[in-house]
């Protein structure tokens, strides 16, 4: 990543951590909450393993193919839900993400041989396109401000009650989807992912 290995050993600690706070959330609530719970922790551990320095893993030629395939699937079992509306379509957009980071980290594999972190490292080896770049970027910065700003306090009347939803109509589970028995915890582990996710786009 951009900074140093020790950048990328936070990101990943952070998405690991995320992941793994998302599993936990596959043992309870609805069907649809766990659904939602294990989509989540499987971005995580995605992003996780692609934040590892290239210093440390640097992955065989077929990861990245990997990646873009199941990553892929993701996408597609997220179609029809969000069509839905809510947490779903950032689910997808998230997914959708994940297969052009690993398509764009592609050449540098077959280029210098150095597996797809070398484009973490240097920021110069990631083919990604910059206007698309630029829009998922965007995105996701919009992304982790309004759910930055749903762990704010909320004093007075507009006050959001826990589990219920905000004076937009959005769930307290975050921005653009509900929430679970725990809404400040789901709000936090989103808003961390949605961060690595930006930080991840800066190096393409």
């Amino acid at each position: 990543m951009h900074g140093g290995a020790p950048t990328g050993w936070l990101l990943m600690a952070l998405c690991a951590v995320s992941g793994a706070s998302c599993l936990l959330r596959t043992r309870t609530g609805t069907p649809q909450e766990r659904r939602t719970a294990r989509s989540e922790a499987l971005m995580g551990f995605g992003m996780a393993a692609m934040a590892v320095p290239a210093a440390v893993l640097s992955p065989p030629d077929w990861a990245w193919a990997v990646y873009a395939v199941l990553f892929g699937v993701a996408a597609l079992r997220s179609l029809r839900p969000a069509l839905r509306g809510g947490h779903h379509r950032h689910h997808l957009v998230g997914s959708l993400a994940m297969v052009y980071m690993a398509v764009a980290m592609a050449p540098a594999v077959t280029g210098s041989g150095a597996g797809g972190h070398a484009g973490h490292g240097a920021g110069g080896g990631a083919g990604g396109i910059p206007l698309l770049t630029g829009a998922l970027l965007v995105y996701y910065a919009f992304y982790v401000l309004g759910s930055a700003g749903r762990l704010l306090p909320v004093t007075g009347t507009a006050a959001i009650p826990v589990g219920g939803a905000g004076v937009d109509g959005r769930g307290a589970g975050g921005f653009g989807g509900g929430s679970d028995g725990r809404p400040e915890l789901t709000t936090a582990c989103r808003l961390t992912m949605g961060i690595g996710m930006f930080a991840m786009l800066l190096t393409l």
